[in-house]
Order: C-alpha cells, then structure tokens, then sequence
C-alpha cells in the first residue's frame, strides 16, 4: 500500500456525515483498506458518506466496486454514499461506466455537505 492513505473526519452538527478521503490509487491493491473504513462507519450506524477524491488519481474497477457494494445497505438506512471533488480521469471513467446512474457526485465538498444537510431538514 505505499503511497496510499486515507484520512477520515467528520461533518454536520452530530458529527453524523463521514468524510472518507484516500490519497493515491484505488485497485485491486488497496481498494481493502477503503472498504474496511467504510465498513467500520456502517457497523458504527454512520450512513452519511463522502468519498473525497481530490487526491485520487486513479480508480480501478475493484475501486468503483467498494463504492457501490454497500450502496443498499446505506440507503436502506436512510443514508447514502456520494463521491466528490472527483479528477479528471477519475470523473471519466465514472461518466463512461455509467456510475452515475448508481452514485451521485458533487463537485466541491461543501455541495456534498449541503446535500446531506439538507436530508436532515
């Protein structure tokens, strides 16, 4: 996993939305340890996800797989997994596959906030 992080913190008034922010590549490699936070967030009752990919250059399809593996176990639980900040190649590939009939995106990480803020009303 070298060269690869990621850092998690919290927003809203609860602490309730989980940003989850890997730094580097997202494959087959080391697309475990993401899917171990986000695992942990749900086993915690934490339904409100943001992936932050400012800092992701790349996103294989084991990658785009821990994204939308948990997708109806959130959403069934009144929450939800929304990716923002997305690079450009990364955005592509969310385009060309078709993710975004599954996975909403936003382009800033405050229109991520709101959009769960705005659940909360």
């Amino acid at each position: 996993m070298d060269g690869f992080r990621v850092e998690v913190s919290y927003e809203g008034n609860d602490n309730e939305i989980v940003i989850v922010q890997p730094r580097g590549y997202i494959d087959s490699t080391t697309c475990t340890g993401l899917e171990k936070i986000i695992l942990e967030q749900i086993t915690k009752k934490r339904y409100k996800i943001i992936v932050h990919l400012d800092e992701c250059e790349y996103v294989n399809s084991s990658g785009w797989g821990v994204f939308i593996r948990e997708i109806k176990e959130i959403r069934k639980n009144e929450g939800d997994l929304v990716l923002v900040n997305m690079q450009p190649d990364v955005y592509m590939v969310y385009e060309t596959m078709e993710f975004s009939k599954i996975l909403k995106s936003f382009e800033s990480l405050q229109e991520g906030i709101a959009y769960f803020c705005s659940d909360s009303d």
